[in-house]
């Protein structure tokens, strides 16, 4: 057997595990590729939902068929009595964009009493850590009946960064509004929140429309990253055969 064929032959297993390895990267590649797809089609359905007229919340028959891939970022709006009595403020720390106030503090959670007695959780905006208390800012508590308009939002999921709600202590740093009417013994609660919009509340506070739309979008600089690596894996080994077969001649 001559030399240069024993090289040749020696490049066997390299090129399996070089071609399993290239076959993994470009596979990656693609994936974000999909990946980049589907997130730039869910942005653009997102935008237009939040773009569109308000519509009235889903009848209370239907509240068991909201889903957040049909239904959350939706405009809507809900008529009805806002539950002061039972107000829950959640912590939370949010930046300058795109209102007057920023920093830690707290998003105002009120039940709102529809005329049929059921209730849905209305997000109202947020206040600085100084005015938790609703007698700090009693004009912002609205009597009577009023009309909110809003963003149609799901559940907050948990993290493994975010501590549990603590209702004993009416502690809450997760908007969720099935745990939350368990804790206020409230039934026939929605399964979703309206996160209202920026119609001014008395003195500004709670101060709504703070909600934040957007998605973070990096599949392509990530596809282009496994795309390079695949790219350098076939030109090291490339190289690397190219010296094995020229110090066999």
């Amino acid at each position: 057997m001559s030399l240069a064929l024993a090289r040749a032959r020696g490049l066997v297993l390299p090129a399996i595990f070089a071609a399993l390895g290239l076959a993994v990267l470009v596979g990656l590649g693609v994936w974000q590729l999909e990946r980049l797809a589907w997130k730039n089609d869910l942005i653009a359905r997102i935008e237009a939902r939040t773009k569109a007229p308000a519509a009235a919340i889903p009848a209370e028959n239907e509240w068991s068929g909201v889903n957040a891939g049909r239904d959350e970022y939706r405009r809507v709006r809900a008529s009805g009595v806002f539950r002061h009595d039972r107000e829950v403020q959640v912590y939370t720390v949010v930046s300058e964009e795109p209102g007057r106030h920023a920093g830690p503090g707290y998003w105002v959670l009120t039940p709102l009493e529809l005329p049929s007695g059921a209730f849905v959780i209305v997000n109202r905006g947020f206040v600085p850590l100084d005015k938790r208390e609703p007698a700090s800012r009693p004009q912002g508590q609205v009597p009577g009946q009023v009309t909110v308009t809003g963003l149609l939002r799901m559940p907050e999921e948990a993290t493994l960064f975010s501590p549990a709600n603590d209702p004993a202590r009416n502690a809450w740093y997760r908007r969720d509004p099935g745990e939350i009417a368990r804790a206020l013994g409230l039934a026939r609660v929605a399964p979703f929140m309206i996160d209202a919009d920026a119609a001014p509340n008395p003195r500004d506070l709670p101060e709504g429309g703070r909600t934040r739309v957007r998605f973070s979008n990096n599949h392509l600089q990530y596809a282009v990253t496994w795309f390079g690596l695949a790219l350098a894996l076939a030109g090291v080994f490339a190289v690397f055969a190219w010296q094995r077969l020229k110090e066999a001649s």
